[in-house]
C-alpha cells in the first residue's frame, strides 16, 4: 500500500492504513514518502508519533535531497538530518545513501521485514541530490552553482553507479545497452503510433471523472470552457469530441 510524496497530508493517512492492516491481521505494511522539506510540516510529526504509539506497520521513506525548492536543509532544521527525528519518536530509523540502488534495496527490504514481522514503524532517510529544477517555475541555478549540479549528475548518478556495478560482474555490456536502447525505441515509437490513432476523450472527461454529482464550481468551469470553445473553435483541436 503506497502513499505518494507530493503532499505531506498523506503521512497520517498512511499510518491509519497501516494500523488497519495490523488490526485485520494482514501480513503487509504501508509505505509513504516525503522530502526533507516535508519533515518540517506538522503532518510529519503527527504521523510519526501516531505510528510510534500505535506500533503501526508503516515505512516512512524520506528523500533528503538537500533542498526544499530553494531552501537548503541548513535553513530548515538544526538537527543532524532527518533520521534523528524518527529516533526522537522512538522509531527504528536508518540513514542510507539514496544514490546507491543496492543500499536502498537492502534498507527497504530490512525495513519491510521489521514493519511486518515486528508490527512497528520504520523511518528511512535516503540522502540524495536533486539535479533538476524543483518545478517548471523553478530555476535552481539561481541558488546553487552549476558545477555542483553537474558533479552530482555525472559522478554520483545512481543509474551510472548501478550500471558500472552490473558491468563489473559481467552481467551487462555496451552491446547489451545498444540492443536494449534500440528495442525500447521501437516499442516507444509503436506505442506513440497507436496512441495517435486512438480516439481522444471527450471534453466532459475533464470534469466528470472524480465526483458522482458535479459540484457547482466545476459545472461553471465546464460551462465557461464550452463557451470559449464555441467562440474560438479554430483554437480547439478538431479531433476532440465536445
Amino acid at each position: 500500500m503506497l502513499f505518494g510524496k507530493k503532499f505531506r497530508t498523506q503521512l497520517p493517512q498512511a499510518v491509519g492504513a497501516a494500523y488497519s492492516l495490523k488490526i485485520d491481521g494482514k501480513s503487509a505494511c504501508a509505505v509513504t514518502y516525503c522530502g526533507d522539506g516535508g519533515t518540517s510540516e506538522g503532518d510529519f510529526h503527527a504521523g510519526l508519533n501516531f505510528a510510534a504509539v500505535m506500533d503501526a506497520p508503516v515505512i516512512f521513506i524520506c528523500r533528503n535531497n538537500g533542498w526544499a525548492i530553494s531552501t537548503p536543509v541548513e535553513e530548515q532544521f538544526r538537527s543532524d538530518g532527518v533520521v534523528v527525528k524518527g529516533q526522537a519518536y522512538g522509531i527504528w530509523s536508518i540513514r542510507v545513501d539514496g544514490n546507491d540502488a543496492l543500499a536502498v534495496y537492502s534498507a527497504v527490504h530490512t525495513a519491510r521485514e521489521i514493519a511486518i514481522k515486528e508490527k512497528r514503524p520504520v523511518l528511512i532517510e535516503a540522502l540524495t541530490y536533486r539535479v533538476g529544477h524543483h518545478s517548471t517555475s523553478d530555476d535552481s541555478t539561481k541558488y546553487r552553482p552549476i558545477d555542483e549540479i553537474e558533479y552530482w549528475k555525472m559522478e554520483r548518478n545512481p543509474v551510472n553507479r548501478f550500471k558500472r556495478w552490473v558491468e563489473r560482474n559481467g552481467w551487462w555490456s555496451d552491446h547489451n545497452e545498444s540492443e536494449l536502447r534500440s528495442s525500447v525505441r521501437k516499442q516507444l515509437m509503436q506505442a506513440i503510433q497507436v496512441a495517435e490513432k486512438a480516439q481522444k476523450p471527450p471534453l466532459s472527461d475533464l470534469f466528470n471523472d472524480v465526483y458522482d454529482r458535479l459540484p457547482s464550481n466545476l459545472e461553471e468551469q465546464e460551462r465557461i470552457l464550452r463557451e470559449i470553445v464555441k467562440k474560438h473553435p479554430e483554437d480547439y483541436p478538431s479531433d476532440v469530441p465536445l
